[in-house]
């Protein structure tokens, strides 16, 4: 890890110095102007009626994974614990679609990508099934959550390439540079 002028670079991917400790902008709506550039936001369908619900999570070739392949899509799933924090980690190339199925995440992200204009920009999100957004997450953009509330969390992703360990970096949840508080806020 490399630092120069208040940022370090992992793997050509430059970590930004986030001086105030935060949230970054808080996303209430799937329009927000505060999305970090590339990133996109759709409420998932969900069908309810007298014996539960039912949950449309992907259609190939529409919604904001239209353009992932179908020879190098890959479906996986992350059950996770209540307070269970995991982050962050980016991708150099790969594209990330997530759809919460069950539970709360505390959904955080940040913009490492150097040219971008939304450079160092942090993003929370809460996503579940008070709000069933999907969320679309480009390369570059440093992502992770923690589980919210008393309920265990799953969480449905796609991705348009399979997984390559080459192609993704950590950083710690508390890393200092980034200075996301993870803490419950007690408004």
């Amino acid at each position: 890890m490399a630092s120069k002028a208040g940022v370090q670079t992992v793997l050509g991917i430059t970590v930004p110095k986030c001086e105030e400790k935060g949230l970054g902008k808080l996303i209430g709506t799937t329009d927000s102007a505060d999305l970090i550039a590339g990133v996109r936001v759709a409420p998932l369908k969900v069908h309810p009626d007298d014996r539960g619900y039912f949950l449309e999570l992907q259609r190939l070739g529409q919604g904001l994974a239209a353009e992932f392949p179908a020879e190098t899509t890959q479906i996986s799933a992350a059950l996770n614990y209540p307070g269970a924090v995991k982050a962050f980690h980016y991708h150099l190339h790969q594209t990330d679609c997530w759809n919460p199925v069950k539970g709360l995440l505390q959904v955080a992200l940040v913009d490492l990508r150097a040219d971008s204009t939304t450079f160092g920009l942090r993003n929370t999100m809460y996503i579940g099934p008070l709000r069933p957004w999907q969320v679309l997450i480009p390369p570059g953009v440093a992502h992770g959550y923690k589980v919210i509330g008393g309920e265990e969390a799953l969480l449905v992703y796609m991705t348009d390439r399979l997984y390559d360990p080459r192609d993704e970096g950590r950083i710690a949840y508390n890393d200092p540079s980034i200075n996301y508080d993870w803490e419950t806020q007690r408004k």
